[in-house]
């Protein structure tokens, strides 16, 4: 393609999203680089100080809102989304409501989705070079640089930002991953997609530590994603009981979705949980040691947040169980050769096990 005249290009971007579908992503739009609006209320969020610890999320100045300063020539995002549901809402609710199992956020089941979709997202690239030439200009990102992805996503077509700042297709709810390609190609645009949250608050109303404190409006500071995650140091004591067994990340905005119904299981395998992760007990995965920690989380993002932050979340959800021997022994054995951070919520988690009546959910 030595000229790029509009219908050549028309042609190109509907070859493009036939290609995204035969590497197996569910759906590719295309946007402009006007994220104005996206920028302003990123600014506003971070004025608010919601992001906590994440400095990065500023650290970048202008680049996360405006692609051509982040990849020189960028004119255009190809956005793609994966979807990654392991499991129905029923075998998720059911693990919610039992105090005594390891909840894990239903992305983090299975392999690192990051690795996966670059990989993807290189071979389309090499697709579009090869039928354009390799004088255009392209760069894959998977959550690895200052993006605003679900903004990207929204202008490309691919749905909504719901009121949990999740993104929300009508045809497939929110259980997927996003990936972008940044181009120099001036392909046509597709529609922005609209919204369809209307008066429903349902993720609001279900938020553990009530995080969504508007809505569109998320403090991470108190969202049990951020606490498990991203926060290096200790859990805020007033928030510890609220977190109940959900020892990495928070699904519950997502489960009680209603355009979840349309949602349908991943077909890759690689999304499927590994080390049974999904049906694991707070006990036994708080008795592995790091060596194990490490072989049972290989190729796994939790192994992002270290064994010392995973001991800390594990002796929360503890503490939130009911009140045991056997949890009460389990903590106190892991005393002996816990670091300060850990000692600290073990410590609260017997403290907690040793009140009178336990009711934490």
């Amino acid at each position: 393609m030595e000229t790029n005249t509009a219908q050549q290009l028309a042609t190109l971007a509907l070859a493009i999203k036939q290609w995204g579908l035969e590497l197996g992503f569910a759906q590719v739009g295309i946007s402009d680089i006007d994220l104005t609006s996206a920028e302003q209320h990123l600014n506003q969020w971070l004025a608010r100080g919601f992001h906590g610890d994440m400095d990065y999320m500023q650290r970048h100045g202008d680049k996360r809102s405006r692609p051509a300063l982040l990849q020189e020539g960028t004119v255009r995002v190809i956005s793609v989304r994966l979807n990654y549901l392991p499991e129905t809402r029923q075998i998720m609710e059911q693990s919610l409501n039992d105090s005594t199992a390891a909840y894990i956020s239903r992305y983090a089941l299975g392999r690192d989705y990051h690795k996966m979709m670059r990989q993807r997202l290189q071979q389309l690239i090499d697709k579009i070079q090869a039928e354009v030439g390799f004088n255009s200009t392209m760069r894959a990102f998977v959550d690895s640089a200052p993006v605003l992805e679900k903004a990207i996503a929204e202008k490309a077509g691919l749905g909504w930002i719901g009121k949990h700042s999740n993104l929300i297709n009508r045809q497939a709810g929110s259980w997927f991953f996003l990936g972008e390609i940044y181009t120099n190609l001036p392909l046509p645009t597709d529609n922005k997609a609209t919204a369809h949250c209307g008066e429903c608050r349902a993720c609001l109303d279900i938020c553990p530590t009530q995080a969504i404190v508007a809505p569109y409006q998320v403090d991470a500071r108190r969202c049990v994603s951020y606490l498990t995650i991203e926060l290096h140091g200790a859990i805020p004591e007033p928030l510890r009981p609220l977190i109940g067994n959900r020892i990495y990340g928070c699904d519950d905005c997502q489960i009680i979705c209603p355009w979840n119904r349309f949602a349908k299981l991943t077909a890759e395998n690689d999304f499927n949980p590994r080390q049974q992760l999904n049906s694991q007990q707070l006990l036994a995965v708080f008795a592995w040691s790091e060596a194990e920690f490490l072989t049972k989380t290989e190729g796994s993002a939790i192994r992002r947040i270290g064994y010392e932050r995973w001991l800390r979340n594990i002796a929360v959800a503890l503490g939130n169980a009911p009140t045991s021997p056997l949890i009460i022994d389990a903590l106190q054995i892991r005393l002996n050769d816990a670091s300060e951070l850990v000692k600290e919520h073990i410590l609260w988690a017997l403290a907690q096990q040793h009140k009178p009546t336990v009711n934490n959910r």
